[in-house]
């Protein structure tokens, strides 16, 4: 059973690689969809957005790389806590930046979702060496 659970997990982080890797990629062809995620007090939103999805796609390709998978997990996990301010902050916006109260509703357990399977994989890679 328990080789089971870590081929489940081996092909988990190649999912969660691979979803990082094109939410970083999409930060480049549609930066505008991201500008109402970037709280108003901040400047240079775009520069934001573009930092954001080189950080995204590098910790997908940790993610792919054997040797660096758990500083991969570990980053992932602070990445998607430092997200879930933005998805709480969007559930009582007057103007959601997911489009209505109804996605940014069902956007925020998927966030949970999220932290929880980065938390997992940091647990099994993370100082693994």
């Amino acid at each position: 059973m328990e080789n089971v659970a870590k081929k489940i997990w081996s092909v988990v982080v190649i999912i969660m690689a691979i979803f990082i890797i094109y939410g970083g990629i999409n930060h480049f062809i549609k930066p505008e969809f991201y500008i109402p995620f970037v709280p108003s007090f901040l400047g240079f939103k775009t520069v934001i957005i573009y930092v954001s999805g080189v950080v995204e796609i590098g910790i997908g390709l940790l993610l792919l790389i054997k040797k660096y998978r758990g500083v991969g997990a570990f980053s992932l996990l602070v990445l998607m806590l430092v997200f879930l301010p933005i998805h709480i902050w969007d559930i009582f916006s007057d103007t959601p930046a997911i489009g209505s109260h109804q996605a940014a509703l069902i956007r925020l357990p998927i966030q949970l979702v999220f932290i929880g399977i980065a938390w997992k994989l940091k647990n099994i890679y993370f100082n693994k060496n």
